[in-house]
């Protein structure tokens, strides 16, 4: 019987909500009758969405500018295939902006009684936790005119790591701590803080090297060669305050610290030292100590990945208390921190002889390379006032470095591409002067 009129239509649906039909097609279906009974049929062997069965897999974390590939399972337990479009839905921040559609929306078909698996891809650009949002399907009948949706809550966390890209200078490093461990040809002259091995002297030694007794048992003249001490300490201080949200580039200051401490705590790990975290600006952000050598590099990665910038004044007292109660014993203290006038006059300053007198203090700060660009601007007015204020800025940090060298303290201030091996330059200076 051929079926005509709104209430036919309703007659053929039956129960289908309004809402379900798109809205293409509600004109056409009101009259017409045999398209209304073809829809309704389309409908009803829609596989129903509710009783599909989801799982994850895949990876649990990913650095920084890599991607992390997450696997879904879908279960058809009933009695007709499926036939679905499928969106996965992530964080906006876990792709490159403009690949969300193509890379979270999947076809698929699945039999009855049958699994299948998609794979989302994706490529964050922020660090930290990525939770995944919710799975929408939208399931066909067999002629493609009408479908069933719904959703289905699958949690799955990926942590995004920093991406350690300063670890292309860890082997040229390594060569110098091995010249300074004297396993190389390349011998430490002079003072050093462990004696290692005699060798017989050649031009250019000090003097002050020779061992005179060794000497005087044999015919060449004998010099002691040095080693730098092993199993000392090092506490990695980082700032998390309001200056460590200012941004150089295309990412905070934070970012740039956090490279350069891993790549100083690979360097010192390997050298036989232990490591220590520390992040604070007026609480403890993160803690990483005790670790053996060969789990310090991951549980710091992982302890960095979820630090954000906070926007408050670092508690300088709070801090300095906090790393004197983490360092009970002589330590090398790097603080990764501004060098702006402000802050380490009216918070550091005051502070840091409780610092210096028990530890050797290493101030390392990020500077912005735009500042050294206005400095060198010329021939127009607008910037020959940019120079100066550019000038102006430099001098400040100069002044302020020069502060912190009076009181004892080795500071290192380095763009973000510099930063990390001029940190590390100055460790390896310090264990080859015996100041570690």
């Amino acid at each position: 019987m051929a079926l005509t009129g709104r209430a036919a239509l309703l007659a053929a649906l039956g129960s289908i909500p309004v809402g379900i039909l798109e809205p293409s097609w509600t004109g056409i279906l009101a009259v017409n009758g045999p398209l209304a009974l073809a829809c309704a049929c389309d409908y009803a062997l829609a596989t129903p969405v509710r009783h599909l069965q989801l799982a994850r897999s895949g990876d649990s974390s990913t650095r920084l500018g890599d991607t992390a590939d997450i696997t879904l399972t879908i279960t058809n337990p009933s009695r007709r295939p499926l036939r679905a479009r499928l969106r996965d839905a992530w964080p906006p921040s876990s792709w490159q902006p403009g690949t969300e559609i193509d890379a979270s929306r999947h076809r698929l078909t699945v039999p009855p009684g049958e699994r299948r698996r998609v794979t989302t891809r994706l490529r964050p650009t922020r660090r930290g936790d990525r939770q995944a949002d919710r799975v929408t399907i939208r399931s066909y009948g067999p002629l493609g005119l009408f479908s069933r949706q719904g959703t289905h809550k699958v949690p799955w966390t990926v942590r995004v790591l920093p991406p350690f890209t300063s670890r292309k200078h860890l082997p040229s490093k390594l060569a110098r701590l091995r010249e300074l461990d004297g396993r190389t040809s390349v011998l430490t002259r002079g003072e050093g803080t462990e004696f290692d091995s005699l060798r017989e002297y050649v031009p250019g030694d000090d003097t002050r090297s020779i061992d005179w007794r060794a000497t005087a048992r044999q015919s060449a003249v004998a010099v002691r060669t040095w080693r730098p001490e092993r199993d000392r300490h090092i506490l990695l201080v980082l700032d998390t305050g309001r200056t460590s949200a200012g941004r150089v580039g295309d990412a905070p200051r934070l970012d740039a610290s956090m490279d350069a401490a891993l790549l100083l705590a690979a360097l010192a790990s390997r050298a036989g030292d232990r490591v220590a975290l520390l992040a604070y600006d007026r609480r403890v952000r993160a803690l990483v100590q005790g670790r053996a050598a060969g789990d310090v590099l991951p549980s710091l990665v992982n302890a960095m990945a979820t630090l954000e910038p906070e926007l408050v004044e670092t508690d300088a007292r709070g801090l300095t208390a906090t790393a004197l109660r983490t360092a009970p014993r002589r330590s090398l203290i790097v603080l990764l921190t501004t060098l702006d006038a402000a802050p380490v006059e009216q918070g550091l300053l005051p502070v840091l002889p409780q610092l210096t007198q028990r530890h050797t203090v290493l101030v390392a700060s990020v500077a912005d390379p735009h500042i050294a660009g206005m400095a060198r601007a010329r021939g127009t007015t607008e910037a020959v006032y940019e120079a100066a204020a550019a000038a102006q800025a430099q001098n400040e940090r100069r002044r302020t470095a020069e502060q912190l060298r009076r009181h004892g303290v080795t500071v290192v201030d380095a763009t973000p591409e510099d930063l990390a091996p001029a940190l590390a330059d100055a460790y390896l200076a310090l264990k080859a002067a015996g100041r570690l």
